[in-house]
C-alpha cells in the first residue's frame, strides 16, 4: 500500500486539515474505492494519527503482535485501525473504513472522500 500526505480546507473553520491518502491493495486505481483518505486529526483529543508502514514499530510501539500490512496507529492511546477492514460507526450505523483492531479509541479516523479523474485523485470532502 502507497501513501501520500495533503490538506483539505474545512469549509465551516477556514482551517487546513492534514490527510493522508492510502492506496489500497484490492481497489481499482480508478476508482474512489481503490483508495482510503482519513484526517491525520484524531476524533478526539490532540493526537496525529500516523500511518505505520515500518511492521517492527507496529510490534515495538504498538505491541500489535502480528501486523501482516501497514496499518494506522494513534501514538497517544495505542489504537491500531487496519485500512482493509470497515466497522459500524457507533450511533449512526453507517459503515467507515479503518476498523479497530487494538485499542481503546471510541471511532476509526474521520474519512475524506475523494474523487479520482483519470490517474489523478483529489480531496474534496470530510465525513
Amino acid at each position: 500500500m502507497s501513501s501520500k500526505e495533503f490538506f483539505i480546507r474545512n469549509h465551516l473553520s477556514g482551517e487546513n486539515i492534514p490527510g493522508f491518502l492510502i492506496r489500497l491493495p484490492a481497489g481499482s486505481p480508478s476508482q474512489a474505492n481503490g483508495y482510503w483518505a482519513f484526517s491525520v486529526n484524531s476524533p478526539f483529543g490532540n493526537c496525529k494519527l500516523e500511518y505505520v508502514t515500518d511492521l517492527q514499530k507496529l510490534k515495538n510501539d504498538y505491541g500489535f503482535r502480528t501486523p501482516k500490512h501497514p496499518m494506522v496507529g494513534n501514538p497517544c492511546s495505542r489504537t491500531v485501525f487496519d485500512p482493509l477492514k470497515t466497522s459500524n460507526l457507533p450511533g449512526s450505523g453507517a459503515w467507515v473504513r479503518g476498523g479497530i483492531v487494538q485499542g481503546s479509541d471510541l471511532r476509526p479516523p474521520i474519512g475524506i472522500e475523494i474523487k479520482v479523474e483519470g490517474k489523478k485523485s483529489s480531496p474534496f470532502r470530510t465525513e
